[in-house]
């Protein structure tokens, strides 16, 4: 049996976090499709064509030590518009979200694009502030030096792009439900996914 649960939605809406947790929750293996596109970043910055970088990535690419630097975050939403970097990696994503038994995918476009047969598919929101100000503190923890304002101008800046792109632009499937965590922590946001996901699971 598959049972693939997709989610999407914007940069620190919390699809990571649910991911992750859903994952271990009902034993399943987990993909941020998200990391893909970074990797592909880390090889751009340093010098490479993206296409190539893409066509090249190794799982070892996904530990770079600066995978979630703000430099990284802006070249991965700007590299995941380029049809051949998106088609590099796609077959990958597929088959890892049909493997037996099922699996976690978190992304922009898993629900569309990736795995639009899913029987669970999410769309994970919050307000820009609420975002803003997750992603500001992850940053600081990470020692990084940056500002509420510049953050923010950021994201929006990259949910502009992602949203635009004509390659799997960001959006909701037709049939995704969508969650907003804006003022729901992370343990709340776990149970309203759990409960949607076993009634349709039945």
């Amino acid at each position: 049996m598959i049972f693939t649960i997709a989610i999407d939605g914007p940069a620190a809406a919390g699809k990571g976090t649910l991911a992750k947790a859903l994952a271990a929750h009902y034993g399943l293996p987990h993909l941020d499709t998200g990391s893909l596109y970074r990797a592909v970043a880390v090889k751009v910055l340093a010098g490479g064509a993206p296409a190539d970088a893409a066509r090249a990535l190794t799982p070892a690419d996904l530990a770079a030590p600066n995978l979630r630097s703000p430099e990284v975050g802006a070249e991965a939403s700007r590299v995941a518009a380029i049809p051949e970097v998106r088609a590099a990696l796609l077959a990958f994503q597929q088959r890892f979200a049909l493997q037996e038994g099922g699996a976690v995918l978190d992304g922009r476009d898993v629900g569309t694009v990736i795995a639009p047969d899913a029987p669970v598919k999410l769309f994970v929101t919050a307000s820009d502030i609420s975002r803003a100000e997750r992603r500001l503190s992850e940053f600081k923890r990470a020692g990084v030096d940056t500002d509420f304002e510049t953050v923010l101008r950021d994201m929006q800046d990259r949910d502009a792009r992602d949203a635009a792109r004509d390659a799997a632009p960001m959006l909701a499937a037709d049939d995704a439900i969508t969650i907003d965590t804006s003022e729901l922590t992370a343990e709340e946001v776990l149970a309203v996914a759990i409960d949607l996901i076993d009634e349709i699971r039945g």
